[in-house]
């Protein structure tokens, strides 16, 4: 095949799954995706994680260190976790959102994200009232006390985040972003319908999309 034409049909179909990259993102793109030599098995029976792996424990780690250092910033404000941040911001964006919508929002589970409002709402950060249309559903309201704790917060993660990923460019942040939100996407459509499933049935529903 010519090179010319070669060269348009790679560019077209990373245009299909990306419509809005630019060409530096293809060329990026195509750079990162020249196959490299793997690794042989090290010897001693080690486990070695194929490429999916790799990049899955990659991410685990980096959120890992995200987690770690949000904490640490955190501990001088009102929140003791990031996992308060998040559902902070939800109510917040939200706009007074149905309790378990916060909750699974922030992919917690109901009980967990429960108590840890429970908590929250012991230091005045946020409030609950029942629903004007149905007095059954429970809603949630930020304090003028947690909009206060939520902005000095936010200035702490935001500094973290740029201390994450302070050696990347702007580019490749929007590159990075622009790979890994379908997976967001996908998960985020599925993971609270496929909660009372097996794994083999929820492996198997996956990997037919």
């Amino acid at each position: 095949m010519n090179k010319t034409v070669e060269l348009v049909n790679l560019w077209g179909a990373f245009e299909e799954k990306h419509p809005e990259a630019t060409l530096e993102d293809f060329f990026r793109h195509s750079l990162a995706s020249r196959p490299k030599s793997e690794p042989r098995p090290e010897p001693g029976g080690k486990l070695i994680p194929n490429l999916d792996g790799k990049l899955i424990i990659l991410l685990r780690r980096i959120g890992k260190f995200h987690i770690a250092y949000s904490n640490m910033g955190l501990a001088a404000t009102e929140l003791s976790q990031m996992e308060e941040f998040g559902i902070l911001v939800t109510i917040y964006n939200e706009g007074n959102p149905i309790k378990s919508e916060a909750i699974f929002n922030n992919i917690m589970e109901l009980s967990s994200g429960s108590n840890m409002l429970m908590r929250m709402k012991k230091k005045g950060l946020v409030t609950e009232y029942a629903d004007p249309g149905d007095k059954r559903v429970k809603r949630l309201k930020v304090t003028p006390k947690g909009e206060q704790t939520l902005m000095a917060a936010k200035d702490i993660v935001l500094k973290v985040a740029e201390m994450m990923v302070h050696d990347l460019c702007d580019e490749d942040k929007r590159l990075c972003i622009q790979l890994l939100k379908p997976i967001d996407r996908r998960f985020s459509g599925m993971y609270q319908k496929q909660k009372n499933k097996s794994f083999e049935d929820i492996y198997k529903e996956n990997m037919q999309k």
